[in-house]
């Protein structure tokens, strides 16, 4: 039986992975067909919906006092979040809610609402925002799970944004949407990595609750992808290495580049982020590393397909990044480090993992992919079958059905 689903997330438009997800998903159900609605918070750079005339209005948390004070409203699950939702649940009449990355923007507020309803809600878990009110589980730059006990250590650390009045609406949030309310609230939540599972079982989350799903590829690009490994031609590769991310402390891109300042081998970034200037500065001598900025889809594309081999050198609880699920579809190996999700996606005919923050293991690693003799081809058969739409559907359609 084709559902209903109601698909939630507080940005329509390709703004980062959580959003490139539940756009794959939309496009995933109406294709299998199902009736797709979406709700997410209005934005100029939305994507075009017939079902925007139901979406609340924007928050500023840069703003002014009062669009401050608005914003923490929103958060809380106050002001016009719940008569537009309440409109487009009368209306549309879901058989399923979908939630995605919902927090601040929009509000926990529509997983009580729906569940209040009678309709089964499932949540993708694209951060540890439930976990850590500061969504990253960092703090100065290092892992942390301060609050995976206490929502309260984030007044005391301020490790949202470095600011307490930052941490005072985490911690407010958090307060507000503790676990037993979102637990109540929830049918089942999907963790894309068997990593993301444990820690929320860490967490207090019911385990009977708690299911893993990886991300998968669009079909839109595994198309290119799969030409070119039927056609051999994933087997040419060019002699470089990429990184494809945003450039920022938290990724560990400046250990990749202090590692790929000490080799002989081309590094190609491409990116943007806080640490672009900075970086572009310091390296500007070494004539192997080339900053590219940031590229379009079939740019990314091309560049993983043609590389020896990409790096994810992560600092932080990576769940089930897209980055390294890309360039695997592209048939290209990975380095990775060996922290959150990542480990999951890579096995020794893949790639090879090494020891987070260092730039010394990272070094040795790399070495060790370069001189290894991968089948691109058979990289990429194994990946699109793994990460495709289709293995997804088939396990989403299994939880959808036993709601």
């Amino acid at each position: 039986m084709k559902q209903r689903v109601l698909i939630v997330n507080k940005f329509y438009y390709r703004r980062g992975g959580d959003c490139v997800c539940t756009i794959n998903l939309d496009r995933l159900l109406t294709a299998e067909g199902h009736n797709v609605a979406v709700f997410a918070m209005n934005y100029p750079d939305n994507l075009p919906s017939a079902w925007s005339r139901y979406w609340p209005g924007e928050v500023d948390f840069s703003g002014g006092a009062g669009a401050k004070l608005k914003a923490v409203g929103r958060t809380l699950g106050l002001g016009d979040i719940r008569t537009r939702f309440a409109a487009i649940l009368r209306d549309f009449r879901p058989d399923i809610v979908h939630l995605n990355n919902i927090h601040s923007y929009l509000s926990p507020v529509v997983a009580s609402m729906a569940a209040a309803r009678g309709i089964p809600v499932v949540w993708t878990l694209h951060d540890y925002k439930l976990l850590c009110p500061a969504y990253s589980c960092l703090r100065d730059g290092k892992v942390c799970e301060l609050c995976f006990a206490d929502k309260r250590q984030v007044l005391s650390t301020r490790c949202m944004k470095g600011s307490l009045a930052a941490s005072a609406v985490a911690w407010l949030e958090a307060l507000r949407w503790s676990r037993d309310r979102l637990s109540a609230a929830t049918s089942r939540f999907i963790c894309p990595s068997g990593f993301m599972m444990k820690k929320m079982e860490q967490g207090g989350f019911p385990a009977e609750k708690l299911t893993t799903l990886c991300n998968f590829i669009a079909p839109e690009m595994t198309a290119g992808m799969e030409r070119r490994a039927a056609s051999g031609h994933s087997d040419t590769r060019e002699p470089y290495m990429c990184y494809v991310g945003r450039l920022s402390q938290e990724k560990g891109v400046a250990t990749l580049l202090a590692a790929a300042a000490e080799l002989p081998y081309e590094l190609r970034i491409a990116g943007d982020g806080p640490l672009a200037d900075e970086l572009k500065a310091r390296y500007a001598h070494c004539p192997n590393i080339h900053f590219l900025g940031h590229l379009q889809p079939d740019a990314i594309e091309e560049l993983l397909a043609s590389a020896r081999l990409s790096v994810m050198p992560s600092e932080c609880y990576e769940n089930n990044p897209l980055g390294v699920i890309e360039s695997l579809c592209s048939g290209t190996p990975v380095v990775g480090a060996e922290i959150g999700g990542i480990p999951e996606l890579i096995s020794p005919s893949t790639g090879i993992t090494f020891a987070s923050g260092s730039k010394d293991a990272l070094k040795e690693a790399i070495r060790q992919a370069r001189t290894t003799g991968y089948d691109y081809n058979a990289i990429a058969r194994e990946s699109l079958k793994r990460f495709s739409a289709a293995t997804h559907y088939s396990h989403l359609i299994d939880i959808y059905n036993s709601l």
